[in-house]
């Protein structure tokens, strides 16, 4: 019988358990890539949700004499 030259060469005992280690790495970097890319997708959407808001209520008229409120000033 001819024997496998790969199985002769040294280290390769757990060369199986190895690839199969390798795949499952794999198979779970897929899986958080898609929760991932999913969860960008639902950010963009609350984003863009929330835009369409500010733009709404930035057309509300102030009343004369009120005073402007500055949110990127860190106070609030």
């Amino acid at each position: 019988a001819v024997a496998d030259p790969v199985s002769m060469l040294p280290g390769s005992l757990g060369r199986e358990s190895w690839c199969n280690e390798h795949d499952t790495i794999h198979g779970r970097l897929d899986v958080i890539e898609e929760k991932v890319i999913k969860t960008v997708e639902h950010l963009e959407s609350e984003v863009k949700s929330l835009l369409n808001i500010i733009s709404e209520t930035s057309n509300i008229p102030i009343a004369p004499g009120t005073p402007l409120i500055d949110i990127s000033d860190g106070k609030y």
